[in-house]
């Protein structure tokens, strides 16, 4: 046990102790906050006012265009978007969304212009010049006949490349220019929106019994759940591979296996590594929830009701668990392949399998959060290789019966017996095989040798 413990220690200290890991693991959460904030800084830049003039050959557009464009319309739209989706709109909410309106809508600044008695190449030619002269950014114009299929709103800019712009451009056009068609065959436009409105549809979950579940957002936590275990199980997998190919290249396990029996050294290796996972995964975790937290904060402030998935004690001990499972599983499988080969090379060929494990197990969790308590979900949340993924899922999602996810644990701990076992075997052998890469055949003999 001494020996073990002195194994574990020094591999803990391998990785945890070096810059590698100190910059993944305090790295990636700054990474994956920078793909957040960094967009939400760039959008919240308030660019200088767009000079736009309007040649509206049709007369009747280009008021409505003017309205749809102003940041109390813009403001509108955002109140009534938000209404559809929270139950509690405050005061602060509405001034925070005519704010962010402005910001948008209120980047355009009109430039009088009439084209009365022009046509649309001379009205082109007079708007392209004052362009020339730093008087316009950008002109518009709007055809006589606007029923028309085939007309062209020609929309003239140096600003071409404002997708904001254009957007916003685009969108109060169109609903303009639909203004005023209806306008001309006489139908109502507040009579169609009303009969166009969208019926509100809500979805209610329930459980197994037919109650009510107060929360729906486990699918989404469910699938960040699997691509946490995902991306840790490979990463550390396939270290342990790593440290195991590098003792063979420099021959110092001969050293270590003087000292110590070849399952501790290999036992002890798969611990220590595994707890240095568990504590970057605990860092990862703790600063997604110190972000969370902050995110929370801010929401709350500005009057948001925001709802988080309802974690509880046993969820967190059932991920534990099936962490640990996935982890032994899969570090076994690795720690047999560092064994068999002679170089980091024919270790990345080998390592292909395992990863295609976690894909598949990663793919078969969409399935699972769209029907938990199949019968495919069942299967696929007990067996050895998958249950590791597709079970925190399916506990997040819809906690199956106590016995599924003991049975799953029972089949995924055999497994870990068995590969240990025959991982052992090789180990034994296979650290003091140099020169040539185990066939098949040589490997099964390692495994059947007493």
């Amino acid at each position: 046990m001494q020996k073990f413990l002195a194994v574990l220690k020094r591999e803990y200290k391998k990785v945890v102790f070096t810059w590698t890991f100190v910059i993944t693991t305090f790295l990636m959460p700054l990474i994956a906050s920078a793909f957040v904030l960094v967009p939400l800084l760039i959008f919240s830049i308030e660019g200088e006012s767009t000079r736009i003039a309007i040649a509206d050959l049709n007369g009747s557009v280009a008021p409505r265009l003017r309205q749809n464009l102003s940041p109390e319309k813009i403001a509108e739209k955002a109140r009534q978007a938000a209404k559809e989706s929270l139950s509690d709109f405050s005061a602060s909410q509405d001034e925070k969304m005519k704010r962010s309106a402005e910001q948008l809508g209120g980047t355009f600044t009109f430039v009088p212009y009439d084209p009365a008695g022009k046509s649309p190449e001379k009205i082109q030619t007079e708007l392209r010049e004052r362009i020339g002269k730093n008087e316009l950014d950008a002109f518009l114009i709007i055809p006589k006949d606007i029923g028309a299929r085939d007309r062209e709103y020609g929309y003239f800019s140096r600003k071409a490349g404002d997708f904001v712009i254009n957007s916003t451009l685009q969108d109060a056009l169109n609903e303009a220019v639909r203004s005023q068609r209806l306008a001309e065959a006489n139908i109502s436009e507040d009579l169609l929106k009303d009969l166009g409105r969208k019926v509100n549809f809500t979805i209610k979950p329930l459980t197994e019994t037919g109650e009510i579940k107060e929360d729906d957002s486990g699918p989404w936590a469910a699938f960040v759940v699997a691509m946490l275990i995902y991306v840790v199980l490979a990463i550390y997998g396939q270290a342990i591979m790593s440290a195991i190919v590098e003792e063979k290249e420099t021959r110092i396990s001969e050293v270590l296996f003087s000292s110590a029996r070849p399952f501790e050294l290999m036992m002890g290796k798969l611990v220590g590594v595994g707890l240095a996972g568990l504590t970057q995964l605990a860092i990862w975790l703790t600063t997604v929830a110190a972000f969370v937290g902050f995110g929370l904060a801010s929401a709350a402030a500005s009057g948001l009701d925001v709802a988080l998935p309802t974690i509880t004690v046993s969820m967190v001990v059932y991920f534990l668990v099936f962490f640990l499972l996935g982890y032994f599983i899969f570090a076994t499988i690795y720690a047999l392949i560092g064994s068999m080969v002679t170089n980091m090379q024919e270790g990345g060929q080998f390592a292909l399998p395992p990863i295609l494990l976690l894909l598949v197990g990663l793919y078969f969790c969409f399935a699972v959060i769209r029907d938990p308590n199949s019968s495919f979900a069942f299967w696929v949340s007990v067996a050895p290789f998958f249950a590791p993924i597709v079970m925190p899922v399916r506990i997040l999602a819809d906690t199956p019966p106590f016995w599924q996810i003991a049975l799953a644990v029972l089949l995924n701990g055999a497994a870990i017996v068995g590969l240990t076992w025959a991982a052992s075997r090789v180990y034994r052998v296979g650290m003091l095989m140099y020169g040539k890469r185990a066939t098949i055949p040589e490997v099964w003999k390692w495994i059947r040798q007493s």
